[in-house]
């Protein structure tokens, strides 16, 4: 990308300046003089424009008449010399005709190969024949980077479920089949193999209505549908439906639906409706490991995947579960889930806006003075000097203020995460004053990307101009980057007590094109080229749909406001001709590639580091864009590790590529105070579920706009059952803690409650997750898979295998439709809240009714179940050391099972631990605890729903637990025991129990 020199910046911005006064005092020097509040006139400032974010205009090719389809102008390739190999077969491929360099230049010769590497995991590859060390990274994508899966020894001689043919009629084109039902997976026949430097485009047909999930990161239904373009490039975008924004997951499920005969024989059911019907589903995987920008084209007619380099480097899972194929695909391919601390599970609270530890320490009292749990605060980029990392604003924020605050919040069990942007400022060479030690540090060990020339690529970020840590080139070139970081985080944390750590901005996002600051970090900008929220021209001013309804006049006035402040704003005039390149034979155009990606933000440079910016070792970033949020999390990880030796890191970050949840959990971005982004919110997650990264939220309440009170009690109810769990709202919008409002508040306790009483059950589920690659939030489709009236049921989830979330997401309502699954298999469930058994009339697939009126949320167990619960606290510490309780839930067979994970809540490798298993019957309740981990708290209470026959006596192992620790309710056919403390002097899980009756 051609670099803004300061002569060019002047032309775009009329040479932009801005005298600094006390409207922007948090971009001046605290330490300045003058009075608190206010700053000094000081001589112009130098700003960038905003058109300095602005690129070519370019069309989307999949929005652009004129291209070309490469299916119509290509002649595909034919395969030879075929060779058998220890788990497979390789062939050659060539060119079956002219070249045809559509969107750049056609590789004659490829190398395809297939390997079965597990019983249920086959790999497909093909990728040029030819490869040297100048085009490597064009189209291989570094295992250092990106580990590649191997082959199972141990399954090699077994029967792979998964089956593959080739075929040269008319071009070549391969098929995926599952052997047990002779289902075609995925193949490319009758269409044509496109693989040039700058392109590639396979194409496979998919049955009539399918059902696909994944391919993330984007806002949308859970169920993608057939009529859908993914565009996968990371992209700071806030939460646009449907559009490329932060994190890249090229992997999707596709599930099918079957009805069978009397032999056996499987149909396929396109539309498969009827409720009175049996079905079998089967479920398999498919993921492309590519991390180049990429666009996948979901048609009725089936799947286009098109990629601007790499290779088709394809693994298959053939399941036959969803649950099958994601832990198969986390366990073989990108990693397990990194294991959270037990305090993270607690409720975080957020704003851009707390611009003091003063602020900060009023949130938290505020949330002991309303009785309303609060295990973390959160600090945004408020605390920053001048937006810069690893440095406090010493007036507002400084480290002895900081030092007493965090001393008093830990000593309460209390945690504090600061935000890290991935950007690093690059101070003003000409002035001493502007010194920026990390930023010297990281130049010295060669830390930061380049221009092709060799110089230090300048972007700019929140502080100004900025250079970007190179994680490539310090993984494939050696180049200090990670030592680097690691460094300066220990420094830092020497002075700020943080517990763990937020990282954003990871895309990696520049607020102009180009190296705009090379030849100009003397004019370094002092304020980012656009309003911030709650600047003139840019106040916050947007509240919920149906807003009005409940608070019209303030909603009026919002409104008005808001048309005059757009009216004011420039209309952008939309292209009349668009900037279009073509093929150079042998030449990659990386700045603006020849095949046009569906990008949100448009030219690949526009927000974002330029395609050329150059990488230690001549690497490209065209080549690894999608990697940096990625690779950030890596550094991060190792970093904590170092800071709290022997502990499990604690990270939430932005943008993530397959596999970045073994290093962190990821929240949902910045999304808006709309009741569209709460529903939202559950797909969202049920997604990243899929992806591997289990510790998953959202901005509850909306970070953009203004909530309200009415979306707001809802989504902190909502979010109360979603791993990570955390509030967080925009710089000059209305505050949004839950109590604010007195409705909020009583909603909020009363899901906190749920949650907090939980956090065992929800933890164990984490710790299954980090071992096994299991789900945390599930989607009913997984745990029901044979009810293809659940395919697209994405306002219900599940959390775990035993509770079931119906949230009200309709603004005004007062009831919430919801299925109750597994009807026809007698699956019972219970009220949370009453233990009573739902109606045994309800018909599989129908839609119930139910009442959930403002500060309810319906939770429901699923019989068969047995949870383990604890008598809530304020923060998780003193929840730890509450009491134990039992949640049996009996089947219709009158038995249930579960199980407790326990160890000290935050080793890395617990020297502890303890796993207690649970077993219920109609007569009794046992508990088998292995393990060498001691818990001291004692067992209080037990339920047990769905016990028809009232007992007569009732024992502890062969104590007779008196009269006045039980009851029964024939009515709702509940057997409740309770203060059972004294029963249990050495802790509820010293050693095997059992308590039964007759």
């Amino acid at each position: 990308m051609a670099l803004l020199t300061l002569t060019s910046l002047f032309f775009l911005a009329g040479f932009h300046l801005r005298t600094t006064s006390s409207h922007y005092h948090a971009l001046t020097d605290p330490c300045s003089p003058g009075t608190p509040g206010q700053v000094t006139e000081q001589a112009p400032a130098f700003t960038l424009p905003a058109s300095a974010d602005l690129g070519k205009d370019v069309l989307p090719n999949i929005k652009d008449s004129e291209a070309l389809d490469p299916q119509t102008v290509c002649p595909g390739y034919k395969a030879s010399n075929v060779r058998n190999t220890k788990n497979g077969f390789i062939a050659h491929l060539d060119l079956a005709g002219p070249a045809c360099n559509v969107y750049g230049t056609d590789v004659e010769h490829l190398a395809f190969s297939v390997e079965f590497q597990d019983d249920d995991r086959l790999h497909v590859e093909i990728q040029p024949r030819y490869i040297g060390p100048e085009n490597e990274t064009w189209f291989l994508l570094p295992e250092e980077l990106v580990p590649r899966p191997s082959a199972r020894e141990a399954s090699l001689h077994g029967r792979n479920d998964l089956a593959v043919n080739w075929s040269n009629d008319p071009t070549f084109s391969f098929t995926v089949t599952r052997e047990v039902t002779g289902d075609i997976l995925f193949s490319t026949e009758g269409k044509i193999l496109v693989y040039e430097n700058q392109f590639i485009e396979f194409v496979s047909a998919l049955p009539e209505n399918y059902n696909l999930y994944g391919l993330g990161e984007v806002i949308h239904g859970f169920r993608l549908g057939n009529n859908f373009t993914r565009t996968l490039f990371a992209a700071d975008v806030a939460d646009a439906v449907d559009a490329n924004i932060y994190g890249s997951h090229p992997v999707y499920l596709d599930t099918r639906y079957f009805t069978t005969d009397g032999s056996g024989k499987l149909t396929y059911v396109s539309d498969a409706t009827e409720k009175t019907a049996e079905y079998v589903s089967y479920t398999h995987g498919v993921f492309l490991r590519n991390a180049h920008a990429q666009e996948v084209l979901l048609q009725s007619s089936g799947i286009t995947w098109r990629t601007m380099g790499g290779s088709i480097d394809l693994y298959f899972y053939s399941g036959p579960k969803a649950a099958d194929v994601i832990k198969s695909y986390q366990q073989s391919t990108i990693g397990l889930p990194a294991m959270q601390q037990y305090w993270t599970l607690g409720f975080h609270q957020c704003r851009w806006g707390y611009d003091s530890w003063a602020a900060m320490e009023e949130v938290v009292d505020n949330f002991a003075k309303f009785e309303i749990p609060l295990e973390t605060i959160w600090a945004d980029i408020d605390y920053m000097k001048r937006y810069r990392d690893f440095e406090n604003d010493p007036v507002r924020f400084s480290y002895d203020d900081g030092a007493q605050f965090l001393d008093k919040l830990h000593g309460k069990h209390q945690h504090f995460v600061p935000i890290v942007d991935s950007a690093i400022y690059a101070p003003n060479p000409e002035d001493p004053g502007d010194a920026y030690p990390p930023y010297d540090r990281g130049v010295k060990a060669d830390a930061f990307m380049l221009n092709p020339d060799g110089s230090i690529y300048y972007g700019a970020v929140w502080p100004g101009y900025t250079v970007f840590p190179d994680w490539v080139g310090a993984v494939l070139n050696g180049s200090g980057t990670i030592d680097w970081w690691i460094d300066e985080l220990c420094r830092w944390s020497e002075k700020v007590a943080f517990d763990g750590l937020w990282i954003d901005m990871s895309e990696v996002a520049s607020f102009c094109v180009g190296s705009c600051g090379t030849g100009n970090l003397t004019l370094n900008p002092v304020h980012p080229p656009f309003e911030l929220p709650g600047e003139a021209g840019n106040l916050v001013l947007k509240y919920p749909e149906g807003f009005e309804l409940t608070n019209s006049s303030e909603a009026l006035s919002a409104t008005s406001s808001l048309r005059r402040q757009e009216a004011a704003s420039p209309t952008k005039v939309s292209p009349t001709s668009y900037y279009r390149t073509t093929p150079t034979p042998g030449v990659r155009n990386v700045d603006w590639p020849p095949y046009v990606i569906n990008n949100f933000h448009g030219d690949l440079a526009v927000h974002a580091i330029s395609p050329n910016a150059t990488h230690h070792g001549g690497y490209l970033e065209y080549d690894f864009h999608n990697l940096f949020g990625h690779q950030i999390l890596n550094a991060t990880y190792q970093a904590l590790l170092k800071i709290f030796e022997g502990k499990r890191p604690f990270i939430i970050g932005r943008s993530t590529f397959a596999g970045s949840g073994k290093w962190a959990g990821h929240w949902g971005g910045d999304n808006e105070a709309s009741w569209a982004h709460m529903y939202f919110s559950i797909p969202q997650a049920l997604s990243f579920s899929l992806f591997g990264v289990p510790m998953f939220g959202v901005d509850t309440c909306g970070f953009g706009g203004n909530s309200g009170h009415e979306l707001c009690s809802r989504w902190m109810q909502l979010s109360a059952f979603f791993p990570f769990y955390r509030n967080h709202n925009i710089l000059g919008a209305i505050p949004q803690e839950p109590y604010v409002w007195a409705a909020v508040a009583d909603a909020a306790k009363t899901a906190m409650r749920i949650r907090y009483a939980l956090l065992p059950y929800i933890y164990t589920l984490m710790a299954r997750a980090s071992l096994e690659g299991s789900t945390v939030m599930r989607a009913l489709a997984w745990e029901f898979p044979d009810e293809p009236w659940l395919a697209g049921a994405d306002r219900q989830f599940m959390l775990g295998p035993a509770v079931m979330v119906t949230p009200c997401l309709e603004q005004g309502a007062t009831t919430v439709e919801g299925i109750f699954p597994g009807i026809n298999q007698k699956t019972v469930w219970y009220d949370w809240y009453t233990a009573k058994a739902v109606p045994g009339d309800i018909l599989p697939g129908q839609n119930v009714t139910i009442e959930a009126p403002l500060g309810h949320i319906p939770v429901y167990l699923r019989g068969g179940s047995v949870v383990p619960v604890q008598e809530p606290g304020m923060t998780t510490a003193e929840s730890r050391k509450n009491p134990w309780g039992l949640l049996v839930a009996l089947d219709p067979e009158g038995s249930a099972e579960g199980e407790l994970y326990l160890d000290d809540g935050e080793s890395l490798e617990p020297e502890a631990v303890t796993w207690v298993h649970f077993f219920a019957t109609r007569t009794s309740i046992t508990a088998v605890p292995k393990g060498d981990y001691v818990d001291s708290n004692t067992f209080g209470n037990a339920t047990v729903m769905g016990l028809v026959n009232e007992p007569v006596r009732i024992w502890l192992n062969s104590r007779v637990i008196d009269l006045a620790h039980w009851e029964y309710d024939q009515d709702r056919a509940v057997l409740s025991l309770h203060d059972l403390n004294h029963l249990f002097p050495e802790g509820a899980w010293a050693e095997k129990w059992e308590i039964r009756w007759e």
